[in-house]
């Protein structure tokens, strides 16, 4: 069942999440990194979103507690986010519905342990869609929980969900339907990954080895997924702990509780291979597997080395054969792929928990993830940056300025920066202690190949690997950078509210002035200072071994805090520590120091506005009363039985009255009290004398005792008196109601009961009154802050015993019915309250700082109307965050305003274009004094000289430079290192710049596009050379035969050279398209499945050694075939056919006839095999595609076909990626080496993307013109719009027609952009 949220106002007017608690294993390790860059994990109840390259906090997601919880009478804890993963929805170019936020590009997808899944806008932060299967269920014990989430391509972008211990669900997030499931009980389902390959694919694993892969064919129902599952062996040892596990949590949890829920510690963790395409790699408690989708079997089972914590997570680099391995004792293994087999060896272990600086005992590690995004920009990098990688496309531009730009001395440092060629892998770590890990992985070189191992068979489809290891790689760790956040479930909160009378720490009579600083106590004895202008924490201090029970501000620099812990031995009684810690300075000075335990603990610690005095309360014990000077001193302490003592707050400023004197709480009184009749302006004159009389150094604090008697004392230097306030005209003792919670701002007493009653008297006229609020009993209230021009001074905060919260105006006529109750805010139980003092205009809303149970910090901005003066409730008055540095994720602007970046980046603008803005010139180590801003008039000298065809209209760009002028003044477009990236691409040619900007936003499969257009272009020219070349002169039969035994022979070198250039550049594998790459990529994994037997894994190496022409191996595999089996005739006849010479055309026709009833009998791989026996390759490419099998149908014709026929394979094939694996760009690169430019365009027409269409159409002109300036095979020559310039493409077919419509289409593109960027408010953050 799916709900969707109101599409109101944002979910964080009312309830603004701060900062979130410290993420624990309840959330099961939740954590996920975009495509662009920002970092998404579970913190309790929160969905926290930073980005990881800045090290800044984005964004908050609290999720909202269940409708089943809200109207429940207890509201329970908000639920804790178990998963979270981010929408891989590129940014849409369909500038008709780029403000659907369901096509957003910022969607997030977030489940909880109750169950539910919300679809997050991050723009809005709003909640777009509930997906709950149990929606009418109002027990949360019997909900089935997330355990993983995965978002999966079909006709759309839908999400698989595990819910419970086995039920995998698919969910359409438009409509919100859930359209397929499969329940694999008793299994227990640990996460669920998609292939990198293809989207439609995707995996999950079980605890116990049991593997599930499933293709979504299409949005329908549960027909529309076809599945295969799989058992995963050689995990004996992680199997027996497994079974331990369930007999001692046999009863003791709940059926329907998600695997992380019942085993915490226990962990299987899945991932594809980004290298090799059909080969998973999986870990368990005590074993690294490598499996073999097509096979269906382990190919290594590597155990766990002796002494090493057992595995956690695992992630594999995105561009090497390494593999990522975290353990539950917080450090990091790193396996390497042995060269030629899928046999990992151990190579490296690092920390990633240091053990300096960390507190005892050692935060533990809960998530590993991987920024893919900075892969992908070093891949484009190294490639446009090494000449020898790509010949045809890196030809400079002679007309640009870099010879000019290259003069200054500043900018030349950026143009001629070396690119480190060594890779380097950017991970994130997250610890439970709310710590966010930014580390760089480098190696300088890679493992010897002396490295030794011992391989022993544990049986044929799982061997098993002892390791030895000799020398490990040399890896190098280092920390970039830290966030910090809470570090620890909150115990207390505090928020500074220093009088008049507090002055500086330094000395002096200077006033100290509120500091925007909230103090706040945690479990693990630490001290979190947090910044609100920031949203982060400023500094934190470890200051008791036990938890905080409380914690006060002393003035606004100095925090007092205490904790105690209990005595074990005979004479028992605790230990009460307390510790003035100095924010200046960083020192903690205990006091108070007694040699022996004492017999009552500190109950609370109350400290005076001015930080001068301190009151010190212990359960039935004397209050003790210091004067907090730099060595705090007793005063005297006070045996009476007090129940609750509160200090006056800082006096509140009179309010300018021009016409009748308000309504006071007093003249309230007076006219509701029969023998009360004085006069308002009276009373006040009153109250006014007698807050002048009092002395400026003295302070007062009003308490209660247990008979409910009333009383305030004046504490004036180390004198203590009465201040003999005037007692109220009716008694307050009750013997129904024990006081528990007091507040006192002169002249103000207000005072909650345990059965929910409110009172309130003036110290200074004796005049009371009370309500009683029908709640539990209260805890706490808290007077907020009044400025000048206030109507209504008693307006307070009320916590309930049962942690919710209430606002009440004890000046309305009706505090009880003008009250502002919690049901406004998400339900999340409060554990303390304060209200923030920096409010110094009436016109500004109150704030109130909450510390939730589920250990966050929250803001809440209350706006209340004025009823008497007329006035509407005030609109929200925004603060500006404070950042350090400029938020730098383009992904975020407004989506007009990301396209006009991204237009502005394809076209090619200067470097110092990014570098002139104030807000860098700050940040960055250097200045460029030469260069002035340019004025609106000249903005279009940044974009670089082009030669090329123009396209589209040529105004466009200096207007969407005129819309990005705000984001270049703030200097949050690029950060420096990614200008310097930039700056040595600009000039490196169009598909330089188009792989850089798709990198930047994010669409990694557009990059990688670009990388290997190219390569597609090279591969065309050179087929074409070949065809002019071998028109005249036809090849005979020994040529013909002589070319395949040397490609045979060649196969094991050609193997090699392949895969080390896999290796290299290892994402560009999955836009493999060549012959000899298709070809040597088959050879290497021959090797994997040389030792598995069994009659289905020997056709399946049949066909592998068919597919690249070893025939001869071929044979003698089917002639290894006993005369008992099953197979032996079908492989004796294959074997015959195989090994023939010759073919005459009766054997050719008898050949055919007996394949084509082999598959019409479903045996469509020997009916192939028998094809290629005869030389029908042609027939065969296309069974195996009819079958299916589009890579094996391509490696056959990378090895038999050439020329047209090769190109016909290749198109299907583009075809079939482009309309069922819905992926573009592969289909693309494929369209390119098949030589069928005019589909391509095609394809990104009916994709609605014109300006890709665009720069394609520049980037096939300028890498043919420079690869063969002088040839005119098969070219085809347009004259675009200006009739300056000629495209020079290599095809017959695009007249100029269809590049007039392209560039049509692209100008009407950019017009639309250009209004609607005009039309869009920039936004910053």
């Amino acid at each position: 069942m799916a709900s969707r949220s109101p599409r109101g106002a944002r979910s964080h007017d009312a309830w603004d999440c701060l900062l979130p608690g410290p993420p624990s294993r309840s959330n099961g390790g939740a954590a996920d990194c975009s495509n662009f860059g920002l970092l998404a994990y579970g913190a309790g109840s929160c969905v926290v979103v930073a980005d990881p390259r800045s090290m800044q906090l984005v964004c908050i997601l609290p999720m909202p507690p269940s409708a089943a919880a809200s109207a429940s009478a207890h509201a329970s804890l908000a639920p804790f986010v178990t998963s979270v993963r981010w929408t891989p929805q590129p940014l849409l170019r369909d500038l008709s519905s780029h403000e659907d936020p369901f096509t957003s590009h910022l969607r997030l997808a977030a489940g909880d342990r109750q169950g539910r899944i919300a679809i997050w806008d991050l723009r809005s932060r709003q909640v777009l869609l509930w997906l709950d299967l149990e929606a009418s269920s109002s027990s949360s014990s019997g909900r089935m929980g997330i355990q993983d989430l995965c978002w999966v391509r079909s006709d759309s972008w839908l999400l698989a969900a595990i819910h419970g211990p086995s039920l995998l669900v698919l969910w359409d997030t438009v409509t919100g339907r859930c359209l397929w499931k499969y329940d694999a009980s008793p299994e227990y389902f640990s996460c669920i990954r998609r292939d990198p390959f293809d989207a439609r694919h995707f995996c999950t694993l079980g605890l116990r080895g049991f593997l599930l892969s499933a293709i979504a064919l299409s949005g329908g129902d549960g027909g529309s997924v076809s599945m295969q599952d799989h058992r995963i062996t050689g995990i004996s040892d992680s199997s027996s702990d497994l079974q331990k596990l369930e007999k001692d949590s046999s009863g003791s949890a709940s059926s329907l509780s998600p695997a992380h829920a019942l085993f915490p510690l226990f962990f299987a963790r899945l991932c594809f291979s980004p290298v090799s395409k059909s080969i998973l790699l999986a870990t368990f408690p005590k074993e690294l597997i490598v499996f073999d989708l097509n096979y269906g079997t382990t190919l290594s089972a590597i155990p766990l080395p002796r002494g090493f914590s057992k595995f956690m997570d695992l992630v594999p680099d995105q561009d090497r054969d390494l593999v990522y391995c975290a353990h539950v004792d917080g450090k990091l293994s790193i396996w390497k792929r042995k060269e030629g087999e899928q046999l990992h060896i151990l190579c490296g272990m690092e920390e990633l928990m240091p053990s300096i600086g960390t507190s005892v005992p050692t935060p533990a590690v809960l998530a590993l993830t991987l920024r893919q995004s900075e892969s992908s920009v070093q891949n484009i990098g190294r490639v446009f940056t090494n000449p020898s990688d790509i010949q045809t496309s890196l030809v400079e531009d002679p007309s640009n300025s870099q010879a000019s730009l290259a003069e200054d001395d500043t900018l030349s440092k950026i143009l001629n920066k070396e690119i480190d060629a060594a890779l380097k892998t950017c991970l994130i770590s997250i610890s439970d202690d709310g710590k966010i890990w930014n580390w760089l992985l480098t190696s300088e070189r890679d493992v010897s190949d002396s490295t030794k191992e011992q391989v022993s068979g544990n049986g044929t489809n799982s061997p098993s690997i002892t390791l030895k290891l000799t020398e490990p790689v040399s890896m190098k760790i280092s920390l970039m950078g830290q966030l910090h956040l809470l570090s620890s479930t909150l115990t207390t909160l505090a928020v500074p509210s220093p009088s008049l009378t507090a002055t500086l720490a330094r000395g002096g009579n200077n006033p100290a002035p509120a500091v925007p600083l909230i103090a706040l106590g945690t479990q693990g004895g630490t001290i979190d200072v947090v910044d609100i202008s920031a949203s982060a924490v400023a500094v934190s201090f470890s200051v008791h071994n036990n938890p905080i029970r409380g914690l006060r501000w002393l003035g606004n620099s100095r925090l007092v805090s205490f904790s105690y812990g209990q005595v074990n031995d005979k004479g028992g009684g605790f230990t009460n520590r307390l510790v003035v810690t100095c924010l200046r300075s960083g020192l903690n000075r205990p006091f108070r120091l007694l040699q022996k335990p004492e017999r009552a603990p500190i109950r609370a610690l109350r400290a005076s506005s001015s930080g001068r005095y301190l009151l010190i309360l212990f359960r039935d014990a004397p209050v003790e009363v210091w004067a907090m000077t730099k060595t705090p001193i007793m005063l005297r302490s006070l045996a009476l039985p007090f129940t609750v003592l509160e200090w006056t707050l800082p006096s509140a400023p009179r309010p300018i009255q021009s016409g009748p004197s308000r309504e006071s709480l007093a003249s309230k009184e007076q006219i509701s009290t029969p023998n009360t009749s004085a006069n308002t302006s009276s009373t006040e004159a009153k109250v006014a004398n007698s807050d002048s009389t009092v002395d400026d150094t003295s302070e007062s604090f009003a308490f209660a005792l247990v008979n409910g008697a009333l009383g305030v004392f004046e504490v004036h230097g180390r004198r203590i008196r009465d201040f003999r306030p005037k007692w109220p005209s009716t008694s307050f003792a009750s013997s129904d109601g024990l006081i528990t919670a007091m507040a006192y701002r002169l002249p103000h007493v207000v005072m909650g009961d345990r059965l929910g009653n409110i009172r309130w008297w003036d110290v200074t006229t004796g005049l009371s009154s009370s309500f009683n609020t029908h709640r539990e009993g209260i805890r706490r209230i808290k007077f907020s802050p009044v400025v000048p021009g206030d109507r209504s001074r008693g307006r307070i905060a009320v916590l309930f015993y049962d942690n919710t919260f209430s606002i009440f105006d004890l000046d309305s006529s009706d505090p009880l019915a003008n009250a502002l109750l919690q049901p406004q805010s998400p339900g999340t139980l409060v554990l303390e309250l304060d209200w923030l003092t920096r409010r110094t205009d009436r016109n500004e809303p109150l704030v109130l700082c909450i510390a939730g149970a589920d250990s966050s910090l929250r803001l809440i901005e209350v706006n209340i109307s004025d009823t008497k003066t007329g006035s509407i409730t005030k609109s929200r008055v925004l603060n500006e965050r404070f950042r350090p540095v400029p938020l730098c994720v383009p992904m975020l602007f407004p989506t007009a305003h990301a396209l006009a970046l991204r237009t502005i980046l394809q076209l090619g603008v200067k470097p110092s274009w990014f570098i002139l803005n104030n807000a860098t010139s700050g940040i960055l180590p250097y200045q460029i004094p030469d260069l002035v801003p340019a004025s609106p008039s000249d903005l279009r000298s940044f974009m670089i000289e082009s030669t090329l065809p123009s396209v589209g209209d040529i105004v466009v760009p200096e207007l969407l430079l005129k819309v990005l002028e705000p984001y270049r003044r703030e200097g949050c477009i690029l950060d420096e290192e990614r200008v310097g990236l930039y700056a040595s691409l600009v000039n490196k040619g169009s598909a330089a710049r188009f792989a850089f900007a798709a990198a930047i936003f994010g669409e990694l499969s557009e990059a990688l596009f670009w990388l290997q257009l190219p390569h597609a272009l090279s591969h065309l020219l050179e087929r074409s050379e070949n065809k002019s070349q071998h028109s005249s002169k036809p090849a005979s039969i020994s040529e013909a035969e002589s070319a395949l035994l040397n490609r045979i022979a060649s196969r094991e070198r050609s193997a090699g050279s392949i895969t080390s250039e896999a290796v290299k550049y290892g994402q560009l594998n999955m836009m493999a398209f060549s012959q000899e790459e298709l070809w040597g990529k088959a050879n290497e994994q021959i090797a994997w499945h040389a030792k598995l037997d069994g009659e289905e894994a020997i056709q399946k190496r049949v066909h592998e050694l068919i597919s690249v022409g070893d025939l001869e191996a071929a044979v003698a595999l089917l002639l290894s075939t006993p005369p008992e089996g099953s197979q032996f005739y079908p492989n004796a006849l294959r074997a015959v056919a195989l090994s023939s010479a010759v073919s005459r055309s009766l054997h050719e026709l008898a050949v055919k006839v007996v394949a084509a009833n082999m598959v019409r009998t479903d045996n469509s791989l020997s009916g192939i095999h028998l094809l290629c026996a005869v030389g029908r390759y042609q027939e065969a490419c296309s069974q195996l595609q009819d079958a299916g099998c589009w890579t094996d149908a391509a490696t056959l014709a990378a090895t038999h076909l050439r020329g047209s026929d090769y190109s016909r394979v290749l198109q299907r094939w583009a075809g079939y990626v482009l309309h069922s694996e819905h992926n573009i760009w592969r289909a693309l690169i494929l369209y390119v080496a098949a030589g069928a430019l005019v589909e391509a365009f095609a394809a990104l027409r009916d994709a609605r993307q014109p300006d890709t269409a665009a720069m394609f159409l520049l980037a096939c002109h300028e890498i043919y013109s420079q690869a063969s300036p002088n040839s005119q095979t098969d070219v085809e020559t347009s004259i675009t719009v200006d009739e300056k310039q000629s495209f020079q493409l290599p095809l017959r077919n695009l007249v100029d027609e269809d590049i007039k419509a392209i560039s049509e289409f692209y100008g009407e593109y950019q017009r639309k952009l250009v209004h609607l960027c005009m039309d869009a408010t920039p936004t910053f953050d």
